[in-house]
């Protein structure tokens, strides 16, 4: 069994326990192509056998999340899970649809945000929440992210509340821009609720719930190496090139460089690389 399945991550597993519940299921190398926090739900794409294979071409994916952010309570941790900082009342005035419109849309576009303390990132040698743990001071560089849309859902103003919807690139924390979002609207607040619901072409409506998790409906709704590259041209060899390909013998193809699906007799045998009229063995199932 080889490609990717969309599970939706439920509230409470981590991304390891679904690894671990498809390997067993699947009896295959199973991995996946960014973790989700156990308080945050969604889209969660994991690869299996020798769909691991293609995690280089799926690390950079775009995301799209829903979020809820909770104002006028500041956390440790950014998110449900810290420990209360510092709490302070919330305008009325400052929940006025119109401003909190302006605010969201001020984010858009490419800028730098801040990881927040308690992210794996490391520095020095150590990831970032382990000084936090021990309450120790660190340096933190901003990172260039970017913003492509980002849209009021809903205003609760009784709770304080703001749904919003946000696509951004790789490498964006949602903990951070929630924080930053509300320091705008003029107070402090920490990130609710999260659901991912996409990772590149990858949408929460592919998904399967972890509860539905079984070898029949994985078999159902596995993404196949050969459907992930539908987009790329084909090229077909011959029995004798093939045997080069398979040997790892560069190819002399004069092709425009790029990634193309390899057939022999209708069949696919898997993924090539095109470089400098060069073909080159990538990924063989």
């Amino acid at each position: 069994m080889n490609g990717i399945i969309i599970v939706n991550k439920s509230k409470g597993y981590t991304s390891h326990d679904i690894v671990a519940k498809v390997k067993k299921i699947t009896g295959e190398k199973v991995g996946h192509t960014g973790t989700l926090d156990p308080s945050a739900t969604g889209v969660l794409p994991l690869l299996i056998g020798k769909g691991t294979l293609c995690s280089k071409y799926l690390m950079n994916h775009d995301k799209t999340y829903v979020v809820v952010l909770k104002l006028g309570i500041k956390k440790s941790t950014g998110d449900e899970e810290g420990e209360i900082l510092k709490e302070e009342s919330v305008e009325k005035e400052s929940l006025h649809e119109d401003r909190i419109k302006t605010v969201l849309k001020s984010f858009l576009g490419e800028q730098e945000q801040i990881p927040p303390i308690y992210s794996a990132i490391k520095v020095k040698g150590k990831k970032l929440y382990e000084y936090a743990r021990k309450g120790q001071e660190i340096e933190i560089t901003p990172r260039k992210i970017t913003i492509y849309d980002i849209k009021l859902l809903k205003i609760d103003t009784d709770k304080c509340e703001i749904r919003f919807e946000v696509s951004c690139s790789k490498g964006t924390y949602i903990r951070s821009l929630c924080e930053d979002i509300a320091k705008k609207i003029g107070t402090v607040g920490y990130m609710k609720e999260l659901q991912r619901t996409k990772v590149g072409e990858f949408t929460i409506e592919q998904s399967i719930i972890v509860e539905d998790l079984d070898k029949e409906m994985i078999e159902k709704h596995i993404i196949t190496i050969e459907k992930l590259f539908k987009d790329s041209k084909d090229i077909a060899l011959n029995e004798k090139k093939l045997q080069q390909f398979l040997n790892g013998v560069k190819l002399s193809l004069a092709l425009k460089d790029g990634i193309y699906k390899i057939y022999s007799n209708q069949q696919f045998i898997g993924i090539g690389i095109v470089k400098d009229n060069c073909l080159k063995r990538d990924i063989v199932i």
